[in-house]
């Protein structure tokens, strides 16, 4: 336990450091971010086609409501949480890769569901989208991030473990 403990948080403090790293946020965050807001506008544009991206904004062009899509509002920090905890734990390889990519998968379809819902929430009403903004959808990714982890655990075969 206390090997994961360590692995986990050298993990995260690597990959925290990471995602601040000027390069990786221009060349990897930004990009990943604006493309958000365009598979946002891509599912929202079915049956409302009055909403645009421009970059990381996703804007009613039908009203005066817009939001940006900012650091920690993009998935990547419970992804990072997520992949830390995978890492660290004691798991063949392959069941590792696969995890983190199904992992960033649900954790990207959740967080979809949460900025297109804000979106609009805040559309509706400012002071519940602040509400679901800050405090239910925050908790509900990183809740996300961690029922995909156990989840992750659950399907990991029986047996001794192994670093593969």
């Amino acid at each position: 336990m206390l090997r994961f403990m360590l692995m986990f948080l050298i993990c995260l403090a690597v990959l925290f450091i990471a995602e601040l790293w000027q390069p990786v946020d221009h060349y990897v965050i930004l990009p990943f971010t604006g493309a958000i807001a365009k598979v946002c506008v891509w599912i929202v544009d079915v049956f409302d086609p009055h909403v645009i991206a421009q970059g990381k904004v996703l804007q009613s062009t039908s009203g005066d409501f817009a939001i940006s899509i900012e650091r920690g509002c993009n998935g990547v920090e419970a992804v990072i949480i997520l992949i830390s905890a995978m890492l660290a734990f004691p798991a063949p390889w392959k069941h590792k890769l696969a995890g983190i990519g199904l992992g960033f998968l649900a954790i990207q379809v959740l967080n979809l569901v949460r900025i297109i819902s804000l979106f609009y929430l805040g559309q509706w009403n400012r002071v519940w989208f602040e509400w679901f903004h800050l405090y239910l959808w925050q908790a509900l990714i990183v809740l996300d991030a961690l029922v995909v982890f156990l989840v992750w655990l659950r399907w990991l075969p029986r047996g001794p473990r192994t670093q593969a």
